[in-house]
Parts: C-alpha cells; structure tokens; sequence
C-alpha cells in the first residue's frame, strides 16, 4: 500500500477541470512562470519577479473563473537548487500546493548539442509534474520540505564543517610556503607557534624576510580566529545538551554517542542530517546518503561502478569514515592488549575530531 511519505507521486487524486498548474523556471534576477487552466486554449507564461508570484496566480485562478471553471486547488512546482525551499514554505501560508523536484528525476533529451533554453524547461517541468499529480510513477520526485526550525538545526554543523576546512586551507598554505624556504618542522596548530615564527631560520640560517613573516603573522590571527569559532560551535552544541537531554533530537544524539567509534560530531551530523527525516525504509535511506550500488548491465555485461554518490555528501563521507574506524576496531581486536587499546583510543579520538 502506499504510504504517506512516498513523494515519487501523488497520492492525491487529480481533477484537471477545477486545478490550476504551474510551474517555476528560477534564475538569480527573474523567474519563468508557466501554467496550464481549464477550460483555457493557451498556455500562459510570463516573466515575473519574486514578489510577483501570488498575485499572477490569482489573476490566473480569476480568469479561469470567468470561463465557468471554478479553480479548487492550486499546485506549483519548481527544481530545487541555490533559492532553497522558502518558495514552498511561502505559498503554503496562503493555501496554495507547493512542491520542490529534484532535478535529477526529470527526464531529457540525451542529444549532443540539444536546444535549451527557460521556455523549453518550463515545458519539461509541466510534463513532468503533470505526470507526477496523476499519480504516474517515474515522472519525477519530489524533495521533501524541511520547516524552519529544521533548517537551522543544521547550521551548527555545517558551519563547523566550513570553518575546519577553512582552518586546514590556513595550515596548509603556512606549510607550503615555509617549504618554499626549505623550513619543514613548524607546526602552525601548536598554541605557541605566532612566537616561534620570529625564531625560525632558513637551512642557511637566515631568518624569515619581513613581507613573509608579515603574512605569516595575518595567517597565524586568521587561524586563530576560526579556531575561537569551533570552539564557540562546540561549546554551544554542549550547552544545548547539557540544557535538554531529554529533547527529541539531544537524546538521540547522546545514544549515538554510546556507540563506539562514534563521537559528538558524527552523531550530531546524523541527527540533524538524516534521523529527523521521515524517511519510509532502510533502501530511501541508503539512497539519501548515495550509498546504494551503481551496476551497469548491458547485454553480456555485468559491472558494478560502485557507490551512486548522489545523495547527502555529508552523510556519505561521515558513513564511510565510520566504518573505517569499524574495520580498524576489528581488525585490531587480536592484537597485543597495548597496540589495539593505543589505536583504538586514537580511532575514536579521530572520529570525535
């Protein structure tokens, strides 16, 4: 039976005589709106701006009206991509459908050289989304609409996992410019590395010109600040935990933790990025994360191209790594008590970074 959540297509069924269609065509300064009315011979398409939106609709539903079809629902459609899922949330508040689709579901042509242009792709959404309120399968598939409040429960961890990149981008560009002067043994993360710059010395013994010691010393504060900033995040994160362990989320993200192998981070990142879905079984979840197969079977062929790598890249990267620290607990479960206690201590450090 199909369930509630199942957003490959419709569950609800479609009277094409008493709903209104359109459709979103989105780019940074102006968007395409296409629509299909009843009773109504051409297709309307009109340039608008954001703002703009609701009151076309409603010019659309009115002249459809004076036709003799009175419109009962409303449903628009657009890709998602850079402008979010506030267009959704938006027409909602004013009783009109609203539904993202992910790009990758809509069909097109597979010439070399095809003719693309904003008028053509409102055509390939309409078919497509038409298709999907009919209740056809395979048509497209829909995005499911976070709410505010979980859109920025997974701010914290995104903007940590910005900030450590832009901390090794720092580390790695002192690295490579010190080896550039033959100097290999300085550790930028050390907490009195700005003071050891002044004592560094070239294999001739020479001491750093100034220009160089200068950017050094911006790229030291630079790395100082974003390194205040994690620690900021994670000392939130830990008061927010400290404040409600028994909150839907902080409790699942303190039994997480109790897994060995998993630190704070990765439970927070699974939390946040894939156990508040409502996800319908163990498959859509695999294919949320990109980690279900890829296999190419054509005749007498028969391969398998690995992981599909089209899902959440944050939760594919966090899954992988722990199940390297898995493996690497196994495997070191029948060594020497001292060695297996060393590296799994150091796997689980890892894993908490």
């Amino acid at each position: 039976m199909p369930q509630a959540n199942d957003l490959s297509r419709s569950l609800v069924a479609l009277d094409q005589d008493s709903t209104l269609i359109a459709v979103i065509e989105m780019s940074q300064k102006s968007w395409l709106l296409a629509g299909i009315l009843p009773a109504v011979q051409r297709h309307p398409l009109k340039k608008i701006a954001a703002d703009l939106l609701l009151s076309v609709l409603r010019r659309w539903k009115e002249e459809s009206e004076k036709v003799g079809r009175p419109i009962k629902r409303i449903a628009v459609a657009f890709e998602a991509g850079r402008g979010g899922f506030w267009l959704a949330r938006w027409p909602r508040k004013h009783e009109i459908e609203a539904y993202v689709i992910h790009p990758s579901s809509v069909p097109v042509k597979r010439e070399h050289r095809r003719a693309k242009t904003d008028h053509l792709d409102t055509e390939l959404l309409k078919r497509a989304f038409l298709g999907w309120l009919r209740g056809e399968s395979d048509h497209c598939s829909m995005a499911a609409i976070p709410t505010l409040e979980e859109e920025d429960a997974k701010r914290p961890g995104r903007e940590r996992e910005n900030l450590v990149g832009e901390r090794t981008r720092i580390i790695n560009r002192i690295r490579s410019a010190l080896a550039r002067l033959g100097i290999r043994n300085f550790k930028p993360m050390l907490r009195t590395a700005p003071e050891q710059l002044e004592t560094l010395r070239t294999p001739e013994g020479a001491a750093l010109p100034p220009n160089m010691l200068a950017e050094f010393g911006r790229h030291m504060a630079r790395l100082s600040f974003v390194k205040q900033q994690i620690k900021e995040i994670e000392a939130a994160r830990l008061e927010r935990l400290r404040q409600a362990p028994t909150d839907g989320r902080n409790s699942m993200v303190r039994q997480l933790t109790r897994v060995v192998g998993v630190g704070l981070e990765t439970a927070d990142m699974l939390v946040q990025e894939v156990f508040c879905r409502k996800l319908r079984d163990r498959k859509a979840v695999a294919r949320y994360a990109g980690l279900t197969g890829a296999p190419d079977e054509s005749g007498q062929k028969r391969r398998e191209r690995g992981l599909a790598k089209s899902g959440n890249a944050r939760v594919r990267r966090g899954m992988l790594q722990l199940a390297w620290v898995s493996w690497c607990t196994r495997r070191t479960a029948c060594w020497p008590r001292g060695i297996g206690r060393e590296l799994r201590t150091l796997a689980e450090r890892r894993a908490k970074s």
